[in-house]
């Protein structure tokens, strides 16, 4: 979605396909109607308007299999970055199918098809991919904390509840925060620190994650952690191939390989 009102477009239709493939600021109005039009598969960059965009611009459906597959990973991605999130995930009904409204980015006033839901054309594939999210979330009470994280050193140890890396695997600082790679980088997740016990007082025990974004547009390889964050570790998602049935073990300080715009979940294996 293009547009001055963001905010606004990345609520409508986040999902089901219309942020990721067409909008415009003609609010109701279906794609290429409108003086300023623009529509972006994706995220990357910084085009004329303002909005980060890929230099693939097409609107609403496409018969390139290429633009279509790229559709679909940036989907992916959107949902794994909602449900590995902390908080409680709001997801639009519909998303979880690929439901569209072809583009349109204001449907409120379509009682027609460009609102209805499309059961004949349900993304098995998608929905497959979010209802497995859905389960790991749910198993994971490392995603699912109910106090804020501290971002500080664990018991006297060097070992935080939370801490940012950069592709060379160094803790972020402030000044690392403004350079362009801070879109790309590490995220260390320390399950072992969860502050919410359950109901009975039985401490809550998780696993450890390192997730891995490269929201650049080419591949990038990152460099793990030292072996004080933990090691080894096995990859369980990749949004450019999808779940991971058996991860090879990557040692600390190892090196992984990932793609552009994609999302890498990586678990301690103990």
């Amino acid at each position: 979605a293009v547009g001055e009102d963001l905010a606004g477009h990345l609520q409508a239709r986040a999902l089901g396909g219309d942020l990721i493939q067409a909008c415009g600021e003609s609010f109701g109005e279906a794609p290429g109607v409108g003086e300023n039009d623009r529509c972006a598969v994706a995220f990357d960059g910084v085009d004329d308007r303002g909005l980060a965009a890929l230099p693939e611009v097409v609107e609403g459906p496409a018969d390139d299999p290429a633009v279509e597959a790229l559709r679909l990973f940036q989907k992916r991605n959107f949902l794994s970055t909602l449900l590995l999130s902390q908080g409680v995930p709001l997801l639009s009904g519909g998303d979880e199918i690929g439901r569209t409204q072809r583009g349109n980015n204001n449907a409120y006033c379509q009682d027609n098809s460009i609102s209805w839901y499309d059961w004949e054309h349900v993304d098995e594939g998608l929905l497959d991919f979010c209802r497995k999210l859905i389960r790991f979330r749910r198993e994971h009470p490392a995603f699912r904390r109910r106090r804020w994280f501290h971002g500080r050193s664990i018991h006297g140890s060097g070992v935080r509840d939370i801490a940012w890396f950069t592709l060379e695997g160094v803790q972020m600082d402030e000044q690392d925060w403004g350079q362009g790679f801070a879109k790309s980088l590490g995220i260390f997740v320390n399950g072992q620190t969860i502050p919410n016990p359950y109901p009975r007082g039985e401490p809550v025990v998780d696993d450890n994650f390192y997730l891995i974004v490269n929201a650049h547009h080419e591949p990038l390889t990152f460099t793990l952690p030292e072996a004080d964050w933990g090691e080894p570790w096995l990859e369980v998602l990749d949004t450019g191939k999808g779940w991971v049935e058996e991860g090879t073990a990557i040692p600390a300080g190892g090196r992984v390989a990932v793609a552009p715009r994609s999302l890498v979940l990586l678990r301690h294996a103990t």
